[in-house]
């Protein structure tokens, strides 16, 4: 009888905890790629980062019309070239296409930096009015639906609309 008492005692203990639990946690989703695209700022930096990557763009452009013009030039007068002639014109042929692939690396990278230097007070902004709402709501966890694949989702967890008001956008 005592063995049953402590088993059933366990038992409902168990069923307390898992419920006690269970109403601790709250969930709730954002997707914040979309918060971030309504955003006042984001088209200011959208567009101070179009107008840096243009500067790359401009040099990508001048060192790709040159490398054309030598390479046509070289072409042409190929046959007519001494060796030692042509095996220059082609190591600077060689040189302007390593320059083109070096600083489309470098200006995709400097790209990169700059938007994500400019992103990160946006973010940080974003990311402290979704954890404002979420604490002032009661909820323990917000998944970001933009970069996790929700299956199921419902309605009233969705935190978007709470944190457009605190943010002020419509």
């Amino acid at each position: 009888m005592k063995k049953l008492f402590k088993v059933a005692l366990v038992a409902i203990c168990m069923l307390f905890m898992g419920n006690f639990a269970k109403a601790q946690t709250k969930v709730a989703y954002i997707n914040m790629n979309d918060l971030i695209g309504i955003m006042p700022e984001f088209k200011t930096i959208q567009t101070q980062i179009s107008s840096y990557q243009k500067t790359f763009v401009d040099q990508l452009t001048g060192l790709q019309t040159e490398i054309q013009t030598k390479g046509k030039d070289y072409e042409s007068k190929r046959a007519s070239m001494a060796d030692a002639v042509r095996t220059v014109k082609e190591s600077e042929l060689t040189d302007l296409q390593k320059r083109y692939q070096d600083l489309q690396a470098s200006a995709q990278q400097q790209v990169e930096a700059k938007g994500q230097e400019l992103m990160k007070p946006l973010i940080d902004k974003t990311t402290v009015a979704v954890t404002a709402v979420a604490k002032e709501k009661g909820y323990t966890y917000v998944l970001d639906s933009g970069s996790v694949q929700m299956i199921v989702k419902p309605d009233g967890d969705d935190l978007m609309a709470a944190v457009k008001l605190k943010l002020a956008l419509k």
